[in-house]
């Protein structure tokens, strides 16, 4: 059992390699043998039309969850199919345990089609401080990863997401409409107007990424999900980058933050999201 955060971070440089490798084990074993191979009956849906659930995901989050703890006896895991099942799961993101914080298909809708814009993601925290990350794209082999302090990579290259360029509209994911409140949809309007450019969100993990990446300016989503968020945001921090939520404070995982959030490629376009979100 871990004492001290401290120790999370010789945890890290021990083990950072085997927790990619369980990753990478979990996704050839039980995500990539269903990827365009699904049956009707390895499709659920959840919530709704829009809230899908595969046998691969549920698979895959019990096989990273019986390695994942194996690598670190007294961590718990906070797995987006298990609190599905066990909402009170997801208390022990506010506990003293170390924490994994695993969404085993982020983009479940796009695994169903057979589309590769799906990742797995899995981070790592404690007392809602996040230290390490993992965000894996197993149908493009690619890899992006994050150590606080330490930096952002993809597939061993140094990620840095810079200011965006200068005159060119801001390219903004934004959430589904079907998973925001009047009040949220009246904020993420907001963010039609002169100079923005707002667009529908796909998989979290790769916007994230994405933003990390250079390539969006921006995400802004409203809802709190840990698993969705841990991973691509110490992603985008690691980067250069920063999240804000519209009472200009960096969103938290354990929850109680003023929605919808950003988190941009550098602090300025977060301040200036985030602002347009808390004006209506």
């Amino acid at each position: 059992m871990i004492e001290e955060s401290g120790t999370i971070e010789e945890f890290l440089a021990r083990h950072a390699s085997d927790v990619e490798e369980a990753v990478r084990k979990a996704a050839a074993a039980e995500i990539m043998p269903r990827f365009r191979q699904l049956a009707a009956h390895e499709v659920d849906q959840k919530s709704g039309p829009h809230d899908l659930v595969t046998d691969a995901d549920r698979k895959a989050e019990l096989h990273l969850t019986e390695a994942l703890r194996t690598l670190l006896p007294g961590s718990v895991v906070v797995g987006e199919e298990a609190v599905h099942a066990n909402p009170a799961t997801y208390e022990a993101i506010r506990g003293d345990a170390p924490v994994w914080i695993v969404d085993p298909v982020d983009g479940t809708r796009q695994f169903v089609h057979g589309e590769d814009g799906f990742c797995t993601l899995v981070a790592l925290a404690r007392h809602g401080v996040l230290h390490a990350s993992w965000t894996f794209a197993p149908a493009r082999d690619q890899l992006a990863t994050a150590v606080r302090g330490q930096g952002a990579f993809l597939d061993g290259e140094r990620l840095y997401a810079g200011p965006p360029t200068p005159g060119r509209h801001l390219r903004v994911a934004t959430s589904h409409p079907d998973y925001t409140t009047d009040e949220q949809k009246r904020a993420l309007l907001a963010l039609r107007t002169e100079g923005v450019a707002p667009r529908p969100c796909g998989s979290a993990g790769l916007e994230y990424l994405a933003v990390a990446r250079g390539e969006s300016d921006a995400v802004a989503f409203s809802w709190e999900a840990a698993w969705d968020h841990a991973a691509g945001l110490l992603l985008v921090e690691e980067a250069g980058g920063a999240h804000l939520t519209r009472t200009g404070e960096p969103f938290r995982i354990t929850g109680g933050n003023d929605l919808p959030f950003t988190a941009a490629r550098d602090a300025a376009t977060a301040r200036r999201i985030a602002a347009l979100l808390a004006s209506p």
